[in-house]
């Protein structure tokens, strides 16, 4: 991780992209403090969608089984550069993804290439079910990659990730890793991204042994976020250090806790595939539109009355808001994180 945060600083860091981002975190650290919503700077982080469509069916993700409300599509290239264009000189990174797989799209290498010629750090997140080219890939400057990849064997990895297929995931690995050794580059950094289940967790050293194997540079295990009781026999691991749950009387809620307080809402903008922008990546079917940037600056959309009314909730009584209750804000999602 540290030679992924030495590109980060080279990459990224400017005196006006520093002076947003503590003008962003100080207006969020005195809305704790007073209790009133005060908002400023720009959002360092933001997330851009280029899909909601996904070529797998996994269970607990609302894109691949079915039960996502918004509908389907892929962003314009047009509309991703004029995203860029605005927070190029005041956003550090971006983080391609949200419901969907970012592949799928067509134009996805170029508005990679779009967003890391402006000097953004660049990270998606892919199930690597789509034949990777390696070397464009490089070419486009793309900075660091989450692989998701849950199962050390094609029977446990497709009880999750249905329809997917382990070897070309592993296989797609391989190139990456051999095309950056030819290059004699270490971009982009890979994360292999292990999401712990019940059906699993047994293979757990199994997938540290094949991460070593591949030569990532670097293994996560990740809690699973469930959605009903009947998930908890499902998915939830056996083991409850791998949850991010404490099950109570046969219903299930968060270990942590919900206080009265979100970073995101204040920090990390999501950007919907057709424009519109949501308060947060857990809100999934936008519940709380509060803008399009096709017609709108993010800016002006970040600081409008919509979402300061949210933001003011949730000083309030963030247990209020539905999604907020199940939401990994203040959670420990990784269980482990390892260099390779």
């Amino acid at each position: 991780m540290l030679r992924e945060q030495f590109n980060f600083i080279k990459k990224t860091i400017t005196f006006k992209r520093a002076g947003f981002a503590v003008e962003n975190y100080l207006s969020y650290f005195i809305s704790l403090i007073t209790n009133d919503v005060h908002i400023s700077g720009f959002p360092p982080v933001v997330m851009i969608e280029p899909t909601n469509i996904c070529n797998l069916r996994c269970p607990l993700c609302p894109s691949g089984n079915g039960t996502l409300k918004r509908p389907r599509g892929y962003m314009e290239l047009n509309l991703f550069k004029k995203i860029i264009d605005e927070i190029r000189e005041r956003s550090f990174m971006v983080c391609l993804w949200n419901q969907g797989e970012s592949f799928l799209n067509k134009d996805f290498i170029k508005m990679i290439k779009y967003a890391s010629e402006a000097g953004l750090f660049t990270l998606v997140s892919t199930n690597g079910n789509v034949e990777l080219d390696p070397q464009e890939i490089i070419d486009s400057g793309l900075d660091s990659m989450i692989l998701s990849l849950d199962g050390a064997t094609q029977e446990t990895y497709n009880k999750y990730r249905i329809n997917g297929k382990l070897d070309l995931v592993l296989n797609n690995v391989n190139k990456m890793i051999k095309a950056r050794k030819k290059g004699g580059i270490n971009k982009p950094f890979l994360r292999w991204q292990f999401l712990v289940l019940k059906h699993n967790e047994h293979e757990i050293d199994a997938i540290k042994k094949l991460a070593r194997e591949y030569e990532v540079d670097h293994l996560e295990l990740k809690t699973v976020q469930i959605y009903s009781k009947e998930d908890i026999n499902n998915f939830l691991p056996l083991n409850p250090k791998y949850r991010r749950y404490k099950i109570k009387n046969d219903d299930f809620e968060l270990k942590v806790g919900i206080k009265n307080r979100c970073r995101r809402i204040w920090t990390s903008p999501v950007i919907n595939w057709d424009g519109e922008v949501s308060i947060c990546c857990f809100d999934k079917d936008l519940e709380f539109p509060i803008g399009n940037v096709k017609n709108q600056q993010l800016e002006k959309i970040w600081k409008n009355n919509a979402i300061n009314k949210i933001r003011q909730q949730i000083l309030k009584n963030r247990k209020a808001i539905a999604i907020c209750r199940n939401c990994g804000e203040s959670v420990k999602l990784r269980i482990k994180s390892r260099d390779l």
